[in-house]
């Protein structure tokens, strides 16, 4: 009884200061840190999305891009709108991604027709 307890009162502070650590692997060249991925991520799709040019096709940049933070499908004027939303900068730094940290693409019927930040992204209205 004596020796559990006394493992207990060792184990337990040990436990507790371990609770807020992150850990880091590095696997070869490869970060999988948490703050590491979201990093990179947003510089990789950063200089993807440099690279995109107007009249791309919605699968060519999918396949490029993969899959968007966001994305929204409508319809307007008998045509097919998608806007997709990835992540392409870090401005809250709490764990979540918004839109506001995002490069929007949007594609009409197919093919993309403008991008940009991803806050400013205007719905196109049924006027």
């Amino acid at each position: 009884m004596k020796k559990s307890l006394l493992v207990l009162l060792v184990a337990l502070p040990l436990a507790a200061t371990l609770s807020g650590c992150v850990i880091s692997v590095k696997d070869g060249e490869v970060d999988h840190s948490f703050m590491g991925d979201s990093n990179d991520r947003s510089y990789e799709n950063r200089k993807k999305v440099a690279q995109v040019q107007l009249g791309s096709s919605f699968v060519d940049m999918q396949e490029k891009l993969g899959v968007a933070d966001f994305s929204e499908t409508y319809t307007h004027s008998e045509q097919t709108i998608r806007v997709l939303y990835y992540r392409t900068q870090r401005k809250h730094k709490d764990g979540l991604t918004t839109k506001d940290e995002c490069t929007y693409l949007e594609f009409v019927n197919g093919e993309l027709t403008q991008t940009g930040n991803g806050d400013e992204y205007k719905r196109v209205s049924a006027n």
